[in-house]
């Protein structure tokens, strides 16, 4: 994937690993991680980089303190069907990482591991790595559940890109 100046947005790789599949996310800020992980830092910020097809909307009221045990409930669209969603941060570890695990949601498990890496120059590596069983398993990875992950992943990246560093 390409971004409007002909650079690599990100990596989106999808793999099975057993009954599970791990979907990893790879791109480079010019941008030094302290000022990165502030963005992540902030909940609603999500609703910023999802793709305004899913009509995602965060419900937990403000403010969101962002620590291990908070619990972050979401409502979106996915292919027009209304979700709910609940995730709870597992691992909080500014400004290195972060874990959010679904608690109550489409996927059987979700387990989404946040990593940020200093690089020389005041660069930044942001690597999500995304542990899941969808619903429908197989059958439904094949047909929806890949296309949809890699399109909500790559505009992720196109966004996070544009607002951190324009």
């Amino acid at each position: 994937m390409r971004d409007d100046n002909g650079r690599a947005a990100g990596d989106v790789v999808i793999a099975r690993e057993g009954r599970r599949w791990v979907l990893t996310a790879d791109t480079e800020l010019d941008r030094p991680r302290d000022e990165v992980f502030p963005f992540f830092a902030d909940a609603r910020n999500l609703e910023v980089i999802t793709p305004p097809l899913l009509r995602f909307e965060l419900l937990t009221p403000d403010p969101i303190e962002m620590r291990a045990g908070t619990l972050i409930d979401y409502r979106l669209r996915v292919h027009g069907l209304p979700l709910r969603w609940r995730t709870r941060i597992a691992v909080w570890d500014p400004p290195q990482r972060f874990v959010d695990e679904q608690l109550r949601g489409p996927y059987h498990l979700w387990w989404h591991e946040h990593v940020f890496e200093e690089l020389p120059g005041g660069r930044t590596r942001m690597t999500d790595r995304i542990v899941y069983r969808p619903l429908g398993g197989r059958v439904a990875q094949r047909l929806v559940v890949e296309r949809d992950l890699c399109a909500v992943f790559d505009h992720r990246l196109r966004e996070i890109r544009r607002l951190l560093e324009a």
